[in-house]
């Protein structure tokens, strides 16, 4: 967007800091991997993060990425376990993740692409015991970013292209959006004038994403070569490449195209017409499968 200062707006949302607030911190993205069931109800910490990413995961069901940077809280979850998915996930902006653990072929990729983790054992996990396992798991953030803390406040790289209002197309009406998972899971948004309301969200009361943009990435899905503890073939969201996006903003859609060129690359946004840029504000990205996902919308 024209006039555009990295200097003052953070990385995951563009919004510009206020006050005595400091763009870089002296910690990194932190990640917490968060259960989207029934059984996670309910989920605490979402209110807090910057950017969420929903991804696939086996048996149609979904999970979240929560990422956190400007705002830290004490506590998230219920923190469940990594896939390979999120590799392309969190790589761009450097991110540490904060697990519950991974399969043993998930945590070789997640090393050998080089991205730091906290699980269960670390400082700052804890059961809850008024809870069921494994939906009782939850992660202080506070002290993971003590724990991840860098030499040197920095600034991560932007994870999406930013910009205003002004700068989006008009694109056609859009109150309701429907985003289906493979036959599985659906999440439903509605625009209620200011921003999207998760219709079916599991967080907590008062502690609900506060989505200014709803992102759908229409994505090409893998098996990840392993079965989880039930049997079922574990899903890899494959985060390169190209392929449709959808932006619900302002109770509108603009439809357009993403590209990333390789995992650790930002995500690029376009039209025919040339570069797309998603208004400044907190962002919901749908990792939706585009062979047998689905994304509908009402006026």
């Amino acid at each position: 967007a024209a006039g555009y200062d990295r200097a003052v707006y953070p990385s995951l949302t563009g919004l510009p800091v206020t006050g005595d607030e400091e763009v870089a911190q002296d910690h990194p993205v932190i990640v917490a991997k968060m259960d989207n069931t029934e059984a996670s109800a309910p989920q605490i910490g979402l209110g807090s993060a910057d950017l969420v990413v929903e991804e696939l995961v086996e048996g149609g069901l979904t999970r979240l990425a929560a990422f956190y940077y400007s705002d830290i809280p004490d506590l998230v979850g219920p923190v469940r376990s990594m896939r390979a998915s999120d590799i392309g996930i969190v790589s761009p902006v450097d991110a540490t993740i904060a697990t519950s653990g991974a399969a043993g072929v998930t945590i070789g990729r997640i090393k050998g692409a080089g991205i730091s983790f906290f699980a269960e054992g670390s400082k700052g996990f804890e059961r809850d015991s008024s809870r069921s396992a494994p939906y009782n798991l939850f992660a202080n953030l506070q002290d993971v970013a003590t724990e991840a803390q860098l030499d040197e406040a920095t600034r991560p790289q932007d994870y999406l292209p930013w910009g205003s209002e002004d700068d989006l197309p008009s694109g056609q009406p859009a109150k309701t959006i429907a985003a289906t998972f493979g036959g599985g899971h659906t999440t439903n948004w509605t625009y209620d004038g200011k921003g999207y309301v998760n219709e079916n969200t599991f967080a907590e009361s008062g502690d609900t994403f506060p989505a200014d943009t709803v992102l759908v990435l229409r994505v090409q899905v893998g098996d990840a070569g392993y079965l989880d503890p039930a049997g079922n073939p574990v899903p890899e969201t494959k985060l390169t490449g190209k392929g449709e996006a959808m932006i619900f903003h302002g109770g509108r859609l603009v439809r357009g195209t993403w590209e990333k060129k390789d995992l650790d690359a930002p995500i690029a946004l376009s039209t025919k017409a040339g570069d797309l840029t998603v208004p400044a504000g907190h962002t919901w990205i749908e990792l939706v499968p585009a062979a047998n996902g689905d994304v509908t919308f009402q006026k």
